[in-house]
């Protein structure tokens, strides 16, 4: 009996291929949406592109992604998860090549867009093709665990792969070189991974994909050019999105979990940490070359190395969470990020200033992705299985906004400065400022509720079975 139930757990060849296939295309797709941070300033040279609009380069990726990522989650179901996870990889082969011969900022930004969009469709279905297909509970588990592991470290190799190509070559072989890794997984999908039928019951939102995404993009051009229209207009039509999500059937986002604390204040939580580490990375790619003058190669190497302190905090989250509880952990992964950007408010114009910036980066990686791993683990515990893929879907959704909003909140706040240095300290400052403040609410907030039976529920003190069921 023993002897079987080892060799139930054990991957077989056909899935071997599957899981290196799919996660391969999930770790190109992370590390497609780092690779161009550390170019962002010849890239913007480039196309001529000027330095207050760079921050459109992520968010034209970022928006299609926040917006329709769920909407193709849905779609994938009903027509087929393997030919969405197709028309998604071909779509990114596409977009990079335009990309790669971008003459103007039409171009590039339209590439990007069509990047994003790419990854909305290709990340929903590579992940339940991956889920899928293990239906044994501990093997789903450790493929998921490497899938989590994968996507850590995805920001690491793309700021040393975006680095190295940049320096070597140009800024457009950051696009170009995800043309011949698309193409051989389209070439090796087919005989690899087995096309599953679609469900015809599944129903479309497509009201609600259009109002986040309008409201998304109207909130973030009113931020970046600072028009007060823009920003009241996004904000009502994320208003309508959220009516309509209350009142739907089926619904991109359940909003309706939000009652419960470990949901909404796990779902804070992300928002933050998704929109703040980004922002300030994105500002340190700034000091780094533009204050500094590091060439993209040095600037990836100064990312890429205490980035493998996320890949680290991948691994040790959870057992973090089992010992201590995803309360504990989220507020001290989030205080750790916030206290590792607090020093670099002093930075200098001085090389030497890279002793305080890299142990910072180092610390603050690994805070923030172990805040990453405990929002997640809060926002879907305290939850019967019924709930747990809307408890998922909305975190996704969270995650994707905060990455969004978090790059041109801060670059506008930079923006109100004069000099470009002494805007990122009061941008950074602002950050520190948002992450502290949250951690008190989110700390308050899923502090133990005794029940009606005397035992505390909805506390985010997840424990070792309850981080195993999630």
């Amino acid at each position: 009996m023993v002897l079987q139930n080892k060799k139930a757990a054990e991957l077989t060849g056909r899935q071997r291929l599957t899981v290196f296939l799919l996660l391969g295309a999930g770790f190109m797709l992370s590390v497609d949406f780092s690779i161009l941070n550390v170019a962002l300033p010849q890239l913007g040279a480039g196309v001529g592109l000027e330095l207050s609009a760079l921050p459109w380069v992520v968010t034209a990726f970022a928006l299609p992604a926040a917006g329709f990522t769920l909407l193709f989650g849905r779609i994938a179901d009903l027509f087929g998860r393997r030919r969405m996870f197709l028309i998604g990889i071909g779509l990114l082969a596409v977009s990079s090549v335009l990309g790669g011969f971008a003459a103007n900022p039409a171009m590039l930004l339209t590439a990007r867009v069509l990047q994003g969009l790419a990854t909305a469709i290709a990340t929903p279905a590579a992940l339940s093709l991956l889920v899928t297909s293990f239906r044994d509970e501990k093997l789903r588990a450790r493929v998921l665990g490497l899938n989590g592991a994968l996507m850590s470290g995805g920001f690491t190799v793309g700021a040393l792969v975006g680095g190295t190509l940049v320096g070597m070559l140009s800024w457009r072989s950051a696009f170009l070189i995800n043309v011949p890794v698309a193409v051989l997984i389209l070439v090796a999908t087919p005989f690899v991974v087995r096309a599953g039928s679609g469900r015809r019951e599944v129903q479309l939102d497509v009201p609600g994909a259009v109002t986040v995404t309008l409201g998304l993009l109207a909130f973030v051009f009113g931020v970046i050019n600072r028009n007060l229209f823009a920003l009241v207009g996004g904000l009502a039509l994320l208003v309508v999105f959220w009516l309509i999500e209350r009142r739907t059937e089926a619904p991109l986002a359940a909003v309706g979990i939000l009652s419960r604390p470990t949901v909404k204040w796990g779902n804070v939580a992300g928002l933050i940490v998704f929109s703040m580490e980004p922002g300030a990375i994105y500002l340190m790619t700034l000091y780094l070359q533009d204050v500094l003058h590091f060439a993209p190669m040095t600037t990836g190497l100064v990312f890429g190395v205490p980035g493998l302190a996320s890949v680290a905090a991948g691994i040790l989250a959870g057992r973090f969470i089992g010992r201590y509880g995803s309360r504990k952990v989220l507020a001290v992964g989030m205080l750790v990020q916030a206290a590792c950007t607090a020093p670099l408010v002093l930075l200098g114009t001085g090389n030497g200033w890279l002793a305080v910036l890299i142990p910072a980066l180092f610390l603050g990686f690994f805070g923030h992705v172990t805040a990453i791993v405990s929002f997640m683990v809060t926002a879907t515990s305290g939850l019967p299985d019924s709930e747990q893929g809307l408890a998922t879907g909305l975190a996704t959704l969270t995650q994707q906004i905060g990455i969004t909003i978090g790059v041109p909140i801060l670059a506008a706040v930079a923006a109100t400065r004069s000099g470009l240095l002494s805007g990122i300290h009061l941008a950074l400052a602002v950050n520190v400022v948002v992450t502290v403040t949250a951690v008190a609410f989110i700390w308050t907030g899923l502090r133990p509720r005794p029940s009606a039976t005397g035992i505390s529920s909805d506390s985010g003190e997840t424990s070792d079975d309850e981080l195993a069921a999630a």
